[in-house]
């Protein structure tokens, strides 16, 4: 589990992940579980002495077919079997509302009638505002009631009604937001054991709890370690895909974006690669410093780049970065996902100074692998 309390540092004013009229106060915190949130786990946390008000949040993505302007003019156009994957979070707007403004509040409203409210980066991706539609896999219909901005609405691209997201796909609980009582103050050297103790036995790698300040997280979500859906789609491009047929984990991504956005090179140290092309230039980069500082030694495997899936190819888990290519898995064995990671620190450190954070340092290790979080120089 990763918790994370949320200060009051003022984001840049050009940032659209946050907003200073937007931010939850100081006393506001996020926890999460790796894989979800343990069934019955949020009731157990409301009935904390020490805790006030709580706020389940489920997170899937939304396969989008289709969406409108408010002026009704077609925006989004999918072809069948491939659709918009689409980074949806479902709530209780009341229970919800108590961390937003009281601005964003009333915008978020029309929420509990069907409606759903935007993100910033994804109305900007999307070119849709308040009276645009979005229709998605089964043929329901959300309506755009308001944009907010991204730290809102936790990084997500839309966010819907729990019985909205029911009937489009958003049903995973992934995360909470909580509050202390009136009387109980809060920190998070007591709250990461108290949360511990409520997670049962059976979760192993899972049972773990992170603890972050608002200066190490720029939006209350779990991963926060890398970019949100929405940023690496502003980023890297945005795919239509579908479940692989008789490969549960699995993707099929449409082959006009793969053609666009992948290249298939050699590079130093590496071999053959088929990576984004936007991070080519910082592999090369990395391998080309590595072997001029004598240190290609500390790559002995690479074990693959580009690899449309989900994480862990788990069928209920949410997209992998690898399915933009831009994550690479180097020296697998000795640093298998939940082990403790066993890679040469300097081969760590060239990685990071080019810009690819460490899955050895996530809150599940996975010390095999290296994702690229820095914009391209050419955005």
């Amino acid at each position: 589990m990763t918790v994370a309390i949320q200060g009051g540092a003022a984001p840049g004013v050009d940032d659209p992940t946050a907003s200073p009229a937007t931010a939850a106060p100081a006393t506001t915190f996020l926890a999460w579980v790796p894989g979800g949130l343990p069934a019955g786990f949020d009731d157990r946390v409301r009935a904390l002495a020490e805790t006030g008000p709580v706020a389940t949040v489920a997170e899937d993505h939304a396969w989008l077919e289709r969406s409108w302007s408010a002026s009704g003019e077609v925006v989004d156009r999918t072809r069948a079997p491939y659709r918009l994957p689409i980074d949806t979070i479902a709530v209780d707007p009341a229970s919800f509302g108590v961390f937003l403004s009281a601005h964003d509040r009333e915008l978020a409203a029309p929420i509990a009638s069907g409606q759903g409210v935007l993100s910033a980066t994804s109305a900007s991706l999307r070119n849709l505002g308040p009276g645009a539609v979005m229709r998605f896999t089964g043929g329901r219909t959300v309506r755009v009631a308001a944009v907010l901005p991204d730290a809102a609405i936790g990084g997500a691209e839309l966010m819907v009604s729990r019985d909205t997201g029911r009937a489009i796909g958003a049903r995973s609980d992934r995360y909470l937001l909580l509050r202390p009582a009136d009387g109980h103050r809060m920190r998070s050297a007591t709250l990461r054991p108290l949360l511990r103790s409520l997670l049962p036995d059976e979760l192993g790698a899972a049972a773990r709890v992170q603890v972050r300040t608002a200066s190490e997280t720029p939006l209350l979500r779990p991963g926060d370690a890398v970019l949100s859906t929405a940023r690496t789609k502003a980023l890297f491009g945005e795919f239509a895909a579908r479940p692989e047929p008789g490969r549960p984990g699995y993707l099929d991504l449409e082959p006009g974006w793969v053609a666009e956005h992948l290249v298939t090179t050699r590079l130093p140290l590496l071999g053959r690669v088929t990576c984004h092309r936007s991070v080519i230039g910082a592999l090369r980069g990395a391998m080309r410093e590595l072997r001029e500082r004598g240190l290609a030694g500390t790559i002995e495997t690479y074990d693959g780049c580009f690899a449309p899936r989900l994480i862990n190819r788990d069928p209920s888990a949410m997209l992998s970065h690898h399915s933009w290519g831009i994550a690479v898995d180097l020296n697998v064995a000795g640093n298998y996902y939940a082990m403790p990671p066993d890679q040469d620190p300097r081969l760590v450190r060239v990685m990071e100074r080019w810009g690819f954070a460490w899955g050895g340092r996530f809150i599940v290790p996975d010390g095999n692998h290296f994702e690229y979080h820095r914009e391209p120089a050419e955005s």
